[in-house]
Order: structure tokens, then C-alpha cells, then sequence
């Protein structure tokens, strides 16, 4: 039997997207995270995302405390944004970018006056959202039928839910306009939703039946199915591998497998794992009739060639059908291997039956003179020779050593094999299957770079019968990262330096991994000076030497610190810069009294307000603005206090005097009298006795 996967099977971009996001926001941000309704319309995947830690809540009220609230890719109304920022939850929005663009759609037409007609099921959950986004004004049909009862409008919007059928959409469309409506139409069913359709109409049409893979409250899976028994044949809608009843199978010369857009690719991979198993069923049924076939004919041969036949299989030590032997690896052929297996002739194996993945040369997987366990698939052929499965012997080993690992919880080694939709195909013996979602202890946007490589892993689920592993690489992770975390914390002290690499940035400072445990590195202890935001110190990815400044183990925190690791700016000051030198500096910000300086990174003086200039100044923006470079000269050095005081004005008064031309010279102003009676403030004459405490 032929099995034919339609290449769009599964996520669709939307889903896909929805899923990475919320993933990674799992990863990246602190306090629980919430899905307001499921993600996806698929129980397999929203049980995984439960397992990580992601709940689901069906409304606001649900959630008591702070936390994160990721949209769902139907979308929702606008007033759940608002009440999400009125709770003080951080708001993650995954709805589909097609769904968005019906919702924007509606919005626009509905401030323009013009009706609404939306081509959808009233009571999924995309269409309750884009209804919201027409403030409740829009009109939902399911079909033609529906849009026929409708009032006649001299102006309609017409859209679609993006998951409908696009022969559904057209007809409605032509109710209408029949109807003696003005119809603007837009067509917003999803490029992937109507490509995916197509191809599945094509496949129903080039088999004998098809299996359509999906959530049982997944529209789009529901259409699939629709579209597919158009085409006349039987069409199976099933959730999982385990749902397959084999007596649809039978008789059959091909089966087409198609998926809606919310299922993932291990459960397209299950699905294809058990046609195997039934193929497999097929061919030893098959096998064994062969042999009882041929009985009769054996019974009548001579006498002495039964006693040949029976000398014979003493020397080929009674090799039955489905034994396990050992044997010796004599000859590597590019389409097949020789064993022998004592024999009166050597076996076979072809070079399918060498692994459990695509062979492409047989020298990677044996050499002559390697000793192999082999399965006897057919004690004698046609031509007389004992065909062998080296893949079968070692799936008969691998499984009873998996089941074992699995109970006791031990962790297995395999190889990685293929990257396919959801996760990663591991060598393990058997074919097994590794989600995406557990291979790091992360998000992982890239899976290709661990293609042939050897990991370690957890089975956390197991069931021979269905040919179905199922690993874990980040619970061996993840238990490594408890261990290291223990370690450290037991013994870390603090004014220890250690080496950290920064794994995220927050507004208030940076996550440090120190080897097991993040440690936080405070914005106020990144730099000698003032920083706005962490990234102009530091980047995710960065290794750097760090300072343990605190060890809370009750609550396995840690407060590390950069600048202290680093060589502190005000221990030289006074040699730097002494008293009496002009030095270039730049103005970083104004106060009332005078205007700050920089004199380098972490190094700041006051130039106060009575040494701007010559003349009074009321306010010092009169004289100088932020990020102005300057000159000043030092008047005093407190390296202990961390104070520089600096002078605009000496150093002008250093500067040989030149005339200036009487149409650049200033008008003379009137002075007011003071209450005082004086023309001088009091800020003139004694600015500098207050310039101290400033």
C-alpha cells in the first residue's frame, strides 16, 4: 500500500507562529502565563503547552495576580485589551496576521457606514472577534442559503472567515448580488487555508482514501474532510495514530494523509509510522500464506531429497521465521549486505532493512568483519536464501531497552536523523520523534543544526504497539541545570568573581547564566556611570567576569555586580586631571545651579552657575545646552567624595583678550534697581561661598 502525505500537511504560518511565540514568551518573561482560550484548536498541542507551564483561561476574571496573556491566534475583541491593561497583565497579542487583516477590514468599513456581511460560523471563535471589531454591528452567514434571507442593503463589505471554502464564499457573493446590493468584496480567506484545500482535492482524486488529520473542533480540519469526500471516496477524520482502525486499510492500494492547520508534525509522523505497522501486518500475513501454500508441494517430494532438506537444515541450525541470530558481516554490496550466519549459504540483508532510516551508503552502517544481530525474515527464498533485518533485530532490542530506561528513568542515546515538521527523527533503535518544544530548555528557531548529531534524552512515552516513542532532551537538560544550580548556590560567596554569559535583558538590568543559576546584574551596578538601559553595556550572549554581591539560598537568588570587576574611574582623578588644568569635557545635564560635566565615562564635575561666564546668568542654559562639548579648568579635586569642581569662566579669563567689533558688541540694557537699591545680586558677589555646598 502506498502512502501519499500532502505537502502542506499541518501548521499553518499562523498557528505555527502563534505556538513559537508562545513558547518564547515562556522563556522570556517571569510570572505565570496564560492563554485567554485555547491557542490552537488542537488538544495534543494544548496539553503539551500545559505540561510546560502555559494554563488556559477562558476569561480575565480567572487570573488573581500578575502575569502574561497571550492572545490566541482566532484573535478576540477589543475591550479584552483593555481590561487586560486595566488588571496590570502584560499582554502578548499571537493573533493570526490574516485574521488581523479581516479584523482591520471590518473596522475600516464600519466607521465608513457601510454594513458588514461576514462569511463564517457564527459561534467560532475568529468570527465572535472580527463581530466585536464591527462594534456588534455585523452580519454573520454561514451560506448561500442564509444570505438569501437577508434585507436587501444598497451597500455591503462582504469578507470571510479566513479558514472558509472558497466555492462557499463565491456563492454567497452571487446571492448578493443578486439581492441588488452594491458588493464590495474582500476575499480573506488565507492564501495557505485555499492552497491546502486545493491539494487536498487533488490527493482525494489520486487515491483510494484519505485520511484527514485534526482537531475534532478544528474548522479548517472539518473543511478538509468536506472536500475531500467530493471527490467520492472514503474520508477518515481522526485526531491521532491511535483513532486508525486497520479495516479501513484493507484492500486498499493507496491512502492519501492530509492535515488541518492546527496539527502538528509528530502526530503527521505517528500517522505515517502506523501505516507502516499495517503494511508490515500485511506483508506477514502475506508471508505465511506463501509458506502454506507451498507445504503440499514439499510433502510430495522424493524421500531423498527430504532427507537433503532435512540434513540441510541441521546445518543451517533449524533458522526459522522470526528468530534472532548473530552473524558475521562478509561482504558490503552498495544494494545489499552478506552475513554470515553458519548457513550452508550466506544471508542477506537489503540495504532497506539495515536501519530504521534512509540508507543512502551501507559502509556507514557496517564494515566486513563487524559482528551484527540480525532478524530472519525469510528462512529460504525463492533462489533458496535466508533473508535478515539487521533493523528489525535491533528495533526487538531497542524496544525491551526502552521500555526499561522509561520505568527506571534512565537516559537513552540516539542519533538525530531528520528534521521534520514539529521536532526532530532520533535513532534510538526505533524511529523515535523529539517535539521542538522539548529539545532545549528554550525556544529553539533553528533545528537543522542538530541534524546528525549525538544527544542524550529522556522517553516520556511509549507504547510498541503503535511504533510511537516519544523523547525529552530538555528534561535531561533541565535536570543537569537543577543539579549545577544546587551545586553553585551551596558553594557561592560572596565577593566572588565568576564567569557568566548574559541570557536576557530586562528595563531594570540583565539575567546572568553563571552556570546553573541567573543571576541578576542590577542596571546601577553595570557602570561607573549613569545608563539609561542595559544594552548600552551589555548584550544577550555576552561573556563576562562578574562579582557575586549577594547570595539569598532561601530563595535561590543572586545579585551580581559589573562595575565592581572593573577598574573604578575616580581612583586616578587627581593625577588625571589637577588642579589648574583645561580640559575638554561635555555637558550631560542642567540643574538651577550649574551645569554637570563629563570628563570621562563615570567621571562627572559641576561647573557652577556663578563660573558659566563672566556676566550674570539667571538660568545655565543661557551659556551651555546638554551634549555640548566644552572647556574647563579644574578648580578642586575630593576623589573620596567623588566632587570636581569646574570653571567655563577661568578659562575664558586665560584666553587672550581680542576686541570686539562694535556692531557684535551688546546693546547696553537699563539696569532695574534692586529692593536693595544695588544694581549687583547677591548670587554675583558671593556665588562661590554657596558653590561648595551645591
Amino acid at each position: 500500500m502506498k502512502v501519499k502525505v500532502a505537502a502542506k500537511a499541518g501548521f499553518c504560518f499562523g498557528v505555527k507562529r502563534a505556538v513559537e511565540m508562545a513558547r518564547k514568551c515562556l522563556h522570556d518573561r517571569d510570572g505565570p502565563v496564560y492563554t485567554l482560550g485555547p491557542l490552537i484548536h488542537n488538544d495534543q498541542v494544548i496539553g503539551a503547552l500545559a505540561r510546560e507551564g502555559i494554563n488556559v483561561v477562558n476569561d480575565l476574571d480567572e487570573i488573581t495576580g500578575p502575569g502574561t496573556v497571550i492572545i490566541r491566534s482566532h484573535g478576540v475583541v477589543p475591550c479584552v485589551y483593555q481590561r487586560a491593561e486595566q488588571k496590570g497583565l502584560n499582554l502578548v497579542d499571537a493573533t493570526c496576521p490574516f485574521v488581523r487583516k479581516v479584523q482591520n477590514t471590518v473596522n475600516d468599513l464600519v466607521k465608513q457606514d457601510i454594513p458588514v456581511v461576514v462569511v463564517g460560523d457564527p459561534l467560532h471563535p475568529e468570527v465572535q472577534g472580527i463581530i466585536g471589531w464591527s462594534d456588534g454591528r455585523a452580519l454573520v452567514v454561514a451560506d448561500a442559503g442564509q444570505a438569501e434571507k437577508l434585507d436587501k442593503f444598497p451597500k455591503l463589505g462582504v469578507v470571510a472567515q479566513t479558514t472558509q471554502r472558497q466555492d462557499n464564499f463565491e456563492q454567497v457573493i452571487s446571492v448578493l448580488k443578486k439581492n441588488g446590493s452594491r458588493v464590495q468584496v474582500y476575499n480573506t480567506i488565507c492564501l495557505a487555508t485555499a492552497e491546502r484545500q486545493r491539494e487536498a482535492m487533488e490527493l482525494a482524486q489520486e487515491v483510494d482514501a484519505v485520511l484527514v488529520l485534526g482537531g475534532k473542533t478544528s474548522a479548517n480540519t472539518a473543511k478538509l474532510a468536506q472536500i475531500c469526500r467530493t471527490a467520492g471516496k472514503p474520508v477518515y477524520q481522526v485526531e491521532t495514530a491511535e483513532e486508525i482502525d486497520f479495516a479501513w486499510l484493507k484492500g486498499l492500494r493507496s491512502v492519501g494523509v492530509t492535515a488541518g492547520a492546527s496539527t502538528p508534525g509528530w502526530i503527521i509522523e505517528e500517522v505515517c509510522c502506523r501505516m507502516m505497522d499495517f503494511e508490515e501486518n500485511v506483508n506477514e500475513e502475506t508471508m505465511e500464506t506463501q509458506v502454506e501454500e507451498q507445504q503440499p508441494e514439499a510433502e510430495s517430494e522424493p524421500q531423498e531429497d527430504m532427507n537433503q532438506e532435512m540434513e540441510d537444515a541441521v546445518e543451517v541450525k533449524n533458522l526459522r521465521n522470526g528468530d534472532i541470530v548473530t552473524g558475521v558481516v562478509v561482504q558490503v554490496n552498495q544494494e545489499e549486505v552478506l552475513v554470515d550466519v553458519g548457513a550452508k549459504s550466506e544471508g542477506v540483508v537489503p540495504i532497506r532493512e539495515l536501519s530504521n532510516f534512509n540508507v543512502d551508503s551501507p559502509q556507514d552502517i557496517v564494515k566486513v568483519g563487524d559482528e551484527i544481530k540480525v532478524y530472519v525474515l525469510k528462512s529460504e527464498d525463492n533462489e533458496g536464501r535466508v533473508i535478515l533485518s539487521k533493523e528489525k533485530a535491533d528495533a526487538e532490542e531497542a524496544w525491551a531497552r526502552l521500555e526499561e530506561n522509561m520505568n527506571e528513568g534512565q537516559v537513552v542515546s540516539g542519533t538525530v536523523r531528520e528534521v521534520v515538521k514539529g521536532g526532530l527523527l532520533v535513532d534510538v533503535g526505533v524511529r523515535a520523534f523529539l517535539p521542538a518544544s522539548l529539545v532545549d530548555r528554550g525556544y529553539v528557531e533553528d533545528l537543522s543544526k542538530y541534524l546528525n548529531m549525538d544527544i542524550e534524552a529522556k522517553v516520556i512515552e511509549l507504547n510498541r504497539a503503535r511504533r510511537k516513542v516519544i523523547l525529552s532532551r530538555k528534561a535531561v537538560l533541565e535536570e543537569e541545570y537543577a543539579r549545577n544550580r544546587e551545586n553553585l548556590l551551596a558553594n557561592l560567596e560572596e565577593g566572588q568573581v565568576i564567569r557568566g554569559i548574559v541570557r536576557r535583558l530586562t528595563n531594570f538590568g540583565a539575567f546572568v547564566d553563571i552556570g546553573g543559576v541567573d543571576g541578576l546584574l542590577h542596571i546601577s551596578e553595570m557602570a561607573w556611570y549613569r545608563i539609561n538601559h542595559p544594552s548600552e553595556v551589555v548584550q544577550v550572549g555576552d561573556e563576562l567576569d562578574v562579582k557575586v554581591l549577594r547570595v539569598d539560598r532561601e530563595n535561590e537568588k543572586v545579585s551580581l555586580g559589573l562595575k565592581q570587576v572593573l577598574a573604578n574611574p575616580w581612583d586616578n582623578v587627581a593625577e588625571k586631571y589637577p588642579v589648574g588644568s583645561i580640559i575638554n569635557a561635555k555637558v550631560v545635564r542642567l540643574a538651577p545651579f550649574g551645569a554637570f560635566v563629563q570628563l570621562e565615562p563615570g567621571v562627572e564635575g559641576l561647573v557652577h552657575i556663578s563660573h558659566l561666564a563672566d556676566r550674570h546668568v539667571a538660568t545655565p542654559d543661557e551659556v551651555v545646552q546638554e551634549g555640548e562639548e566644552i572647556r574647563v579648568k579644574v578648580l578642586s579635586v575630593a576623589s573620596e567624595e567623588k566632587r570636581i569642581r569646574l570653571s567655563i569662566r577661568e578659562v575664558d579669563h586665560e584666553r587672550p583678550s581680542k576686541p570686539i567689533p562694535r556692531e557684535n558688541q551688546p546693546k547696553k540694557q537699563e539696569v532695574q534697581p534692586a529692593n536693595d537699591g544695588g544694581t549687583v545680586t547677591i548670587g554675583d558677589l558671593v556665588g562661590d561661598i554657596f558653590e561648595k555646598q551645591e
